[in-house]
This record gives C-alpha cells, structure tokens and sequence, in this order.
C-alpha cells in the first residue's frame, strides 16, 4: 500500500496544484456553456468514481480507472476552491 501511494501520491498533489493555478486563472464559471462543462466534469468524476467503487473495471485497467477517478477529484478540487477564493476576493463587501 505504501509503494501504491508513492506512486500515485504525486499525481494526485500536482492535480490538486493544477487546479489551483487553472482555478485562481479562470475564476468561478460564468456563461451557461462552462457552467455545463463544471457539470459535465463532476459527471466525470462521478461515472469514474463510480466504475472505481464498483471495481467493474478489473486488471490494469481498473487501476487506471481508479487513479484517474481520483486525480480528477483533486484537480475539481483544487479548481474549485481556487475559483471560490477568487470570487470572494472580487465580490465587493457591503
């Protein structure tokens, strides 16, 4: 388990990272269309996860599913936190 998280340790803190950067760039969706590709993004993440939780995928395969799943999570989150700073640091106070 160990040698699993090393190796998969550091991509799952640079999805995170990477986030972060495109989150704080882009800021919060705006328009209709990027507030559907949010969405279709956490479908992603929902469909991979859910593929991951079930362990329909076996082998190799799986475990590509599964780390997918979760680097995808943390770069959501990454971007999403980074997007919500943004937004309440441009919003005026009243």
């Amino acid at each position: 388990m160990i040698a699993l998280l090393t190796l998969i340790g550091p991509a799952l803190v640079l999805g995170f990272l990477l986030g972060v950067v495109v989150g704080r760039l882009a800021g919060p969706p705006r328009r209709p269309m990027a507030r559907a590709g949010a969405m279709l993004m956490a479908l992603a993440v929902l469909v991979a996860g859910s593929l991951a939780a079930t362990a329909s995928v076996p082998g190799r395969a799986g475990l590509w599913v599964e780390v997918g799943a979760l680097v995808l999570a943390a770069y959501l989150a990454g971007a999403t936190l980074a997007a919500l700073f943004t937004r309440a640091r441009t919003e005026p106070s009243p």
